[in-house]
């Protein structure tokens, strides 16, 4: 019995420990993908949308794609604002930091002492423009620089002779500095992890292809990142997985030069294919091509449908012949 109450009194503690956890702090599920939740909130006074996606751990693009008919700038006080905290875990090693670039978004999974629970961090990230596009590929952590000073590159340097505004050789730690207050260097020469003195352009396509997070999210994640951790940096515009018996489906707009092609695809539904000894559960094709011709970037479950007249295997062979035409 003695054990019996210690093992409840841990496991309310341990449940009191993650109602406590920061915004983007989850549990490792442990079966299944899937974290976090959808919840909606109302606007206070003079917030933007802007406001309300950094005091929620999303971006720019995740809180307007979420809130297409709510104005970024003026939403007016109590609009409803629907938070999109539910996301699919990569389906890559959940090991380091993970960076889907498709998804503008970090991921971390720090390590864990023994009889602690295994958590995933989840950050939105701001990623290179078109042109400067971000490089694919795992990495490493090399060195982190706390108030680092920014050296622009010569390409800033030549625009900004070209407009006739001359750039600094160097620019101090200061509000000016486009690395914000901490640096993690990659071993990718050029390419960093790092705050933002624009904290507005995180959740968009706007950097020379660096990482920037939030400054208060790079803060809370810099000392504890050591140097030579694993990076992976992926595109994965569509990402499965389950939870529970349900499989669930997250399709974000894909990068230039990219399309949703046959490969994709197959990659996807392998990704929910299951053992022979759990039980199958019939996919949503026509949902899932709703999905992938409208891609919002929400989580959403594929659903069976109502009594199709088709065999499942029918269903699926007719949906991959329509898509390869």
């Amino acid at each position: 019995m003695a054990g019996a109450l210690l093992f409840t009194a841990g496991a309310v503690a341990d449940e009191e420990a993650r109602a406590e956890w920061p915004k983007g702090h989850f549990p490792l599920p442990e079966a299944g993908d899937v974290i976090g939740e959808v919840y909606t909130v109302e606007t206070k006074e003079d917030e933007t949308l802007l406001d309300i996606a950094r005091e929620h751990n999303v971006g720019y693009e995740e809180i307007r794609l979420a809130n297409p008919d709510v104005s970024v700038w003026v939403p007016g006080e109590g609009t409803e604002v629907v938070i999109p905290g539910r996301h699919i875990l990569p389906p890559v090693e959940r090991e380091g930091i993970v960076i889907n670039i498709a998804e503008l978004r970090l991921y971390y999974y720090p390590p864990v002492a023994e009889g602690e629970t295994p958590r995933v961090e989840t950050y939105p990230i701001g990623i290179g423009r078109e042109g400067y596009n971000t490089p694919l590929g795992k990495t490493k952590t090399t060195m982190r620089l706390k108030d680092p000073a920014w050296y622009p590159p010569r390409s800033i340097r030549e625009e900004a002779a070209e407009r006739g505004d001359p750039a600094p050789a160097v620019v101090p730690p200061g509000p000016d500095n486009p690395l914000g207050r901490h640096a993690i260097l990659l071993d990718i020469p050029g390419y960093l992890i790092h705050g933002t003195n624009e904290p507005d352009g995180i959740g968009m396509r706007a950097s020379r292809g660096c990482i920037r997070m939030f400054p208060e999210d790079i803060e809370s994640v810099f000392d504890r990142i050591p140097v030579g951790l694993q990076v992976n940096i992926v595109n994965q515009p569509i990402k499965a997985g389950w939870d529970g018996d349900m499989p669930y489906v997250q399709v974000h707009e894909a990068l230039e030069d990219q399309e949703y092609g046959m490969a994709a695809l197959m990659e996807t539904l392998s990704l929910l294919e299951r053992n022979s000894d759990e039980t199958a559960v019939p996919l949503n094709y026509e949902a899932l091509r709703r999905l992938l011709e409208n891609p919002t970037g929400q989580v959403v479950a594929l659903e069976p449908a109502p009594e199709p007249e088709e065999e499942p295997d029918e269903e699926r062979s007719r949906f991959m012949e329509e898509l390869a035409v």
